[in-house]
């Protein structure tokens, strides 16, 4: 027999379930446009740097070592940030993911055959 009390109760457990994460979804979000902004940032601040001791460099030996010494940095720390946001973004699929765990998992367990 249907009891509205039972399915209210449910549909508020389940709301309440969709809201926790949706809410996580978004600091996941968040998170991610923050690290981004930051690297940018950061990005943009050694650019200049780089840019200014071009422009005091006297010989062109030095210039090409400014200049590598600047790339290799720049290269390592944008692996380093994409490794960091690769890991954020798993982080995040796992968080959109964990709602349909417990439902999807029912339903690969074997049904029983029928004798």
């Amino acid at each position: 027999m249907f009891n509205i009390d039972d399915a209210s109760k449910k549909s508020k457990e389940a709301m309440d379930a969709m809201m926790k994460n949706y809410s996580e979804i978004t600091k996941g979000f968040q998170s991610i446009a923050a690290e981004a902004t930051d690297y940018s940032k950061k990005s943009f601040q050694d650019m200049t740097s780089y840019v200014e001791a071009l422009t005091s460099v006297k010989s062109p030996e030095a210039a090409f070592e400014l200049q590598t010494s600047f790339f290799k940095s720049s290269y390592e720390s944008f692996v380093a940030e994409a490794t960091k946001l690769g890991e954020m973004y798993a982080e995040l699929a796992k968080t959109l993911y964990k709602p349909y765990e417990a439902p999807f998992s029912r339903s690969l367990t074997p049904v029983p055959a029928a004798a």
